[in-house]
């Protein structure tokens, strides 16, 4: 018999998820957990009066967050968790509208490396968020959730394309249009103005500009005799920001704590918002300057004496694809935490910060498992050596196993969830990160 998964956890990561469709939801979803356990919000653009012992939060481009804890003490180290919101999809052009045979449909971009064959013949939602102009002139952003199906991408039968299953290449721009409604003359700007007074009630307000995705409105699923599996879109990355969040609301608060969630990591963290960004950083120099060392030396202090927990999903072994990976470093779902390591620095992992997560899974009683990509296979990356390398922390590439990364429907293990949340606790707990 299987060592049972904790429900309550799974329940929650569920509907998270669920209420999670774009960065912008994640983020607001995020932030209104936050803020039930005490989070206090902080703006950018304000004066921070920061107080030790006590929790905030700050949020950029709506889609991208950092929390943090401050010791009842000066603040000298920080356990940092990382993260990213954003997952690869269909994106639409500013100028959607098209039509063909008698269908209106959206032109797409594809956002990031999407798996593009599971999008055919799915339920698709759209989501995001919108700008508009009121009657007297100011403009508001506002999100927007389509959450049931009104587009669809179809396949092309086989009697039409009976070379198919031998490998199709598949065209972005001419082949992934989702059909919308049977119209040579709807517009999408009608479509929008119907919506946004349906979820807000909006009438008379143009419509400036957008960023809206496709999404599979299947709701996410435990899979398997014993719900070994959750299945859902998105688990790359929300998956991490869900199990970091978990892990910051649970820890004792004693310690300076920080979690970051950046958006763009699928597309290179090349943003104000990202990774490769100064977000992190503007904010580890608020916190030093008010309750650090308040000097450029102390700043340097406080960065090389905390450390950081990059979290992003693994490939876990596959039952049909084995010999994709490394026959020693092929982790299995349910089989804990995976320590994501690469020479060329693609990971941030090294030894030192290795052995540490090893010794916080051995304090937490979590499993832990290694991921090496076959020696004449790529690699992928993280925000993790972007991270260590714009900021300078000590950092550790780690993940929970999954199947269908970058698929529209990704595959990932109920006890894992609880495994990793379990030793990212104790590791913000930790007195001592050396």
């Amino acid at each position: 018999m299987s060592e049972a998964f904790n429900a309550d956890r799974v329940t929650r990561l569920c509907d998270f998820l669920h209420q999670s469709p774009t960065p912008w939801h994640a983020t607001r979803c995020m932030a209104e957990r936050l803020e039930q356990a005490g989070f206090v919000r902080l703006e950018e653009t304000t004066n921070w009066q920061l107080k030790p012992g006590k929790r905030y939060y700050v949020t950029r481009n709506d889609s991208s967050v950092i929390a943090f804890q401050l010791p009842a003490e000066k603040l000298t180290s920080l356990r940092m968790l990382g993260a990213h919101t954003d997952s690869p999809g269909l994106r639409l052009k500013p100028n959607a509208t098209q039509y063909a045979a008698g269908w209106l449909q959206l032109g797409v971009q594809v956002y990031g490396g999407v798996l593009l064959a599971p999008w055919f013949d799915r339920d698709l939602g759209l989501a995001g968020r919108v700008h508009v102009r009121h009657a007297d002139g100011h403009l508001e952003s506002v999100l927007l959730n389509i959450d049931r199906p009104i587009a669809m991408v179809p396949s092309l039968a086989i009697h039409l394309d009976r070379d198919v299953n031998a490998g199709r290449v598949i065209n972005p721009q001419t082949q992934m249009s989702p059909v919308v409604m049977q119209s040579d003359s709807a517009q999408l700007s009608d479509l929008l103005a119907d919506w946004l007074e349906e979820q807000h009630g909006l009438r008379a307000v143009e419509v400036v500009d957008f960023e809206l995705g496709f999404y599979d409105v299947q709701p996410p699923s435990l899979v398997g005799l014993r719900q070994e599996l959750v299945a859902s879109a998105r688990l790359d990355n929300l998956l991490s920001c869900f199990v970091g969040l978990e892990a910051l609301l649970e820890c004792d608060a004693s310690q300076g704590a920080l979690l970051v969630a950046n958006d763009h990591e699928e597309v290179g963290s090349a943003s104000a918002c990202g990774a490769q960004g100064p977000f992190l950083g503007d904010v580890l120099k608020r916190l030093n300057a008010q309750v650090g060392g308040a000097t450029e030396e102390s700043l340097i202090q406080l960065i090389q004496s905390s450390l950081m927990i990059s979290c992003d999903n693994a490939h876990a072994l596959h039952p049909n694809f084995q010999d994709k990976h490394d026959e020693r470093h092929g982790p299995a779902i349910n089989g804990g935490p995976v320590i994501k390591v690469n020479a060329n620095q693609r990971y941030a992992t090294n030894s030192v910060t290795g052995a540490l997560f090893r010794d916080v899974c051995r304090e937490a009683d979590v499993p832990v498992q290694s991921f090496v990509t076959r020696s004449d296979m790529g690699c992928g990356s993280t925000i993790g050596p972007i991270t260590a390398t714009e900021v300078g922390v000590p950092t550790i590439d780690v993940g929970l196993p999954q199947w269908a990364m970058h698929s529209v429907r990704e595959t990932a293990g109920t006890r894992d969830v609880d495994y990793l949340t379990r030793a990212l606790t104790v590791f913000l707990n930790r007195s001592e990160l050396r």
